[in-house]
């Protein structure tokens, strides 16, 4: 492992889906997503990095000339037409530091009830768009 090869937390077990998302700045990216977003960088390697928050695991790549895999042109705000559900560990603290740093909420903090069948479910959401524009939807 060299010292662009950092692995500070391993995993010990891989999720089955693992969203990666291309991104404009992977510095900025890893700053809003592990400074703000309580995310931990598992671990890193030029132009990659790998994620996680609590048992969700996440993957960003640096966007680059050569495409990689991507389908189409990127335009901000990337990812239009998608929205990430994570289940945050402890949603009061991440609300109040994203609060605290006046990022940007793209909808507030609200309790919201989904139908499953004849049963309800409630859970407490805030929506906001990391630095490329993606929609993290953090519940509890």
């Amino acid at each position: 492992m060299t010292a662009e090869d950092v692995s500070l937390v391993p995993v010990t077990e891989w999720a089955s889906l693992v969203p990666e998302l291309m991104v404009s700045d992977l510095a900025r990216s890893l700053d809003v997503y592990t400074r703000l977003f309580g995310f931990t960088l598992n671990y890193t390697r030029p132009g990659f990095a790998y994620l996680s928050l609590g048992r969700v695991q996440w993957m960003l790549e640096q966007a680059g000339p050569d495409g990689g895999w991507r389908t189409g042109p990127l335009k901000a705000p990337y990812g239009r037409g998608i929205n990430f559900q994570i289940l945050a560990p402890d949603l009061d603290i991440l609300h109040a530091r994203l609060v605290d740093a006046a990022y940007p909420l793209f909808r507030p903090l609200e309790s919201a009830t989904y139908a499953e069948g004849d049963t309800l479910h409630t859970q407490r959401q805030f929506l906001v768009q990391d630095p490329d524009g993606y929609l993290l939807r953090f519940t509890d």
